[in-house]
Order: structure tokens, then C-alpha cells, then sequence
């Protein structure tokens, strides 16, 4: 019986051979490993579409040798921080506008907890949560819980030449600037297993998957607060407590498990018109022309750091494998570092001065519309708590050092015994009343226009 030849052709089908195959498979890869490699095959982050309109404020963080300043013979800023989130990663910058309340951008937002004399839910939105009158709102730091140190805070300021073009963005989006927060995070079982994978293939072999939180900079408007339902609340810094705005709506359930915070976790904006006053060793509002305040800052506006100083006591501790030789000036939080010559600059030079202007040089480069120079009352020094115990890059907490070697060897203030200092809290100063806002830039040089000498007072 003859069969149909279509119908043979049909059965065989194209015969390949292992070579081939192998030629086949070979060609697919090299064509779609690049387009893998350039477009992942994964959705958009929260940074992604913020980078449509926005660029990122910064620089990458780099340690600083023995000297880097600008000219051999004088001490100047060496770096400049802020920290829009207490307690959370830094953002290192090349320069900075001064107000009255500390550097722009800085302490704008803190975590805290929900204290009480008895166990909560951590579901907000039952009755039963309602704040009593046994509790209260109580800020949080790496003191508590050290893996605040990794989760990381970026600034995005509005970048007209991206936005250009962009209709799907509304103006206020493009105008306005954001923070980004992210923090690492693995859901458990296959959707953890596809994070992984997307990570790597979006941010490269060295990635992990992370939650991504964005928040406005500006104040919400009263519209906004209430769609959002935002509340006022009071919130404890220390010994004072604060009305400022509970965001804890936007909080992601997954950043309380990661930071391990069994409490009910909130997140607070500071009400820029609601501000705490400084007093104690700050200048009273005759000799600084304006009521000194801050806002989530721990007692002072800014706090300043001497290089010098690090090294010097850095060099007295003894280390072991979980604390580095040269001890990270990053573990004391200071907004201002400064740097120079030990001939000029030597350790503790700072624990002297009663007022500080950091000067431009008249050489310097950069915007002759910003003020060429800055001046601050040095108030007092810094007492430290246990805070610098914590790695800024791993969030782990050291058992010991160097608090223990800061309470032996730094007890230095009369107002603050058996207890350690280092660094110096700093108040703006300004030229009269009308403009209450200066600027300071690395590479600034250090003129001190007062000295004296300095007693802690306890709050």
C-alpha cells in the first residue's frame, strides 16, 4: 500500500544533529545575552522611575587618608554629611546650605516605637491599638537596634533636562524632591528564589533584593495629610518630646521584622513649625540673633568631628577581628569633619574652641552667589552614648569598643562624668535677621575666632 508523501514528510519532521543543535542553542544564547545583560527581564524599581525625573545628591563615600587638605599649612572641612533619616545611612556631600535648625535636609524623619506597660499588636488599625495614656511614641536608634545602620536613604532632587518631555509625570511630581529608602530583604520560599534572581540580573552579582520606601521631603499639605491619613502625635527624643507628623501608613510590614522592632513601628516627620528650642550650652537669642532649634537632631543643630582627633584615639584601642585598625569616623555621626596638619591641627585642637568660620578661598571654585563663609558657636562637646559600637556597613554591634575606651580615656567634662566625649555640637551664627542661612563646602579652611574652655550641661 502506497502511503502519502506529505503525510512522511510530515512524521520526519527536519532532522538536527547534536552539532547542530548545539550551533542552534550557541546562537540564541549569544543574541539574548546581551539584551539580558542591558534590558533585565525584570520590572522597574521605585529608583528606576525616580531616575526618569530626578538624579541623585551625593558622592560615594571614600576614607580619607592621613591629609587631604587643599593646602599643606591649614585645617579644612574634609567631608560633609546628612542624615535625612536618624539613624540610618549617611549622604555624603560636596557642599551644604546652613539654617537655623542644623544642615538642609538633615534628621527630617525618624523611626520610633510604640512603648507601653503592656503587649501590643502590631496591627495599627484595630480599636484596641488606639494610644492609651500609658503609652508613647519613643524614637529609635542603632543604640536598639543596629541594622538601621544598613538600610540605606537616598536623596533625588528634580532634574529639569530629564523631566523634560516627560508628560506621564505630574508637575508636583517633577518639583518636588524625594528620599528613597531601601533595606535588604528575601521573602521566604520561590519568591524569594525570583528576588534573588532579579536582583543579580538587574543590579549585578553582587546584589541582594531590598523593599523600597519613597518620601517627600516637603512637608504634606494638610490635603495630603489627611488622604494619606497621616495623624499628629507626640514623639520622644531623649527627655523631650515633640508634636510631628506619624507617617507610619507608608511603612512596609517587612522593615519592623528586618530590624527586629516587636513593637508597633512609626515613622515621624519633623513639623518644621513645630521645632524644639535649644538652650543649655547654646547661645541665647541675644548674642545669636534668633532662638537657636532643631529638629530630629539628638540636643544641638550640628555636630562637628576632628580627624585628628579620630586617629589619635583610634590608635589607643585595643582592636580585635570585629573592630577595624583604623577606627571609621563614620561610627560618630557628624555632620562637619575636619582635617589638617597635627602641626596645626593637633588631637583635640577643637575641645578649645568657642567659635569657628569656615572660609571659601578667594581662589576656590564654584557658585560666587553662595556665601563665602560660615560661622558657628562651638556650644559644647559631644557626649557619647553606645551608638559608635555599630559597623556603618554591616550594622554589627561590637560588645565593647570602643565605648568602653571612650568612658576610660575621654571622661574629660566636668558636666559630664564617667562618661566619654568626642567631637564638638556646633550652632549656627549668622549675619543679621533677614536671611538666616549660610553655606559651607569641603575644602572650606578652619579659622577659629574664639577660644575657651567648655562644661557640659545634662539636659
Amino acid at each position: 500500500m502506497d502511503q502519502d508523501p506529505d503525510s512522511v514528510l510530515l512524521r520526519s519532521g527536519p532532522v538536527i544533529d547534536a552539532p547542530g543543535l548545539l550551533l542552534l542553542i550557541s546562537t540564541i544564547t549569544v543574541f539574548l545575552l546581551p539584551l539580558f545583560i542591558y534590558f533585565p527581564p525584570v520590572p522597574p524599581s521605585q529608583r528606576d522611575a525616580l531616575l526618569e525625573t530626578h538624579s541623585p545628591i551625593g558622592v560615594k563615600h571614600t576614607k580619607s587618608k592621613k591629609t587631604t587638605t587643599t593646602s599643606p599649612s591649614k585645617t579644612t572641612i574634609d567631608q560633609l554629611w546628612i542624615y535625612p533619616v536618624k539613624s540610618c545611612k549617611g549622604i555624603q556631600l560636596t557642599s551644604s546650605k546652613v539654617l537655623p535648625y542644623g544642615l538642609e535636609f538633615d534628621r527630617l524623619y525618624t523611626f520610633a516605637q510604640l512603648k507601653s506597660p503592656f503587649p501590643l499588636s502590631t496591627n495599627p488599625s484595630s480599636a484596641e491599638d488606639k494610644l492609651q495614656p500609658q503609652e508613647s511614641w519613643e524614637f529609635i536608634t542603632q543604640r536598639q537596634f543596629p541594622l538601621l545602620a544598613t538600610v540605606t536613604v537616598e536623596l533625588f532632587s528634580p532634574d529639569p533636562v530629564k523631566a523634560r518631555g516627560k508628560p506621564l509625570y505630574s508637575d508636583a511630581s517633577i518639583k518636588d524632591s524625594f528620599l528613597l529608602i531601601s533595606f535588604p530583604w528575601q521573602e521566604p520560599g520561590l519568591r524569594g528564589v525570583v528576588s534573588w534572581v532579579a536582583a543579580k540580573l538587574a543590579r549585578g552579582r553582587g546584589a541582594v533584593p531590598q523593599k523600597q520606601l519613597v518620601l517627600p521631603v516637603s512637608f504634606p499639605s494638610q490635603d495630603e495629610i489627611e488622604s494619606q491619613g497621616y495623624e499628629r502625635e507626640e514623639v520622644r527624643i531623649w527627655k523631650d518630646v515633640v508634636s510631628a507628623l506619624n507617617m507610619e501608613k507608608d511603612l512596609p510590614r517587612e522593615l519592623a521584622l528586618y530590624l527586629g522592632v516587636s513593637n508597633r513601628l512609626g515613622l515621624f516627620r519633623v513639623d518644621p513649625g513645630r521645632l524644639r528650642e535649644v538652650h543649655r550650652c547654646a547661645p541665647g537669642r541675644e548674642e545669636a540673633g534668633y532662638q537657636p532649634m532643631t529638629g530630629f537632631q539628638d540636643a544641638y543643630p550640628l555636630h562637628l568631628l576632628n580627624l585628628s582627633s579620630i586617629r589619635d584615639f583610634s590608635a589607643k584601642i585595643t582592636k580585635d577581628e570585629n573592630l577595624e585598625q583604623d577606627l571609621d569616623a563614620r561610627r560618630f555621626r557628624a555632620n562637619i569633619i575636619v582635617d589638617g596638619p597635627e602641626e596645626n591641627n593637633p588631637p583635640y585642637d577643637e575641645e578649645t574652641w568657642k567659635e569657628v568660620c569656615f572660609k571659601k578661598s578667594d581662589d576656590a571654585e564654584g557658585e560666587k552667589s553662595k556665601p563665602a563663609a560660615a560661622t558657628f558657636h562651638v556650644s559644647c562637646r559631644t557626649v557619647r552614648c553606645k551608638m559608635p559600637n555599630v559597623n556603618q556597613d554591616s550594622g554589627f554591634r561590637h560588645s565593647v569598643e570602643p565605648d568602653r575606651s571612650l568612658r576610660k580615656l575621654r571622661d574629660v567634662d566636668e558636666g559630664a562624668r564617667l562618661k566619654g566625649c568626642l567631637g564638638m555640637q556646633l550652632t549656627p551664627l549668622f549675619d543679621g535677621e533677614e536671611k538666616l542661612e549660610s553655606w559651607v563646602e569641603v575644602g572650606m579652611s578652619v579659622e577659629v575666632g574664639e577660644r575657651g574652655g567648655h562644661r557640659y550641661i545634662n539636659q
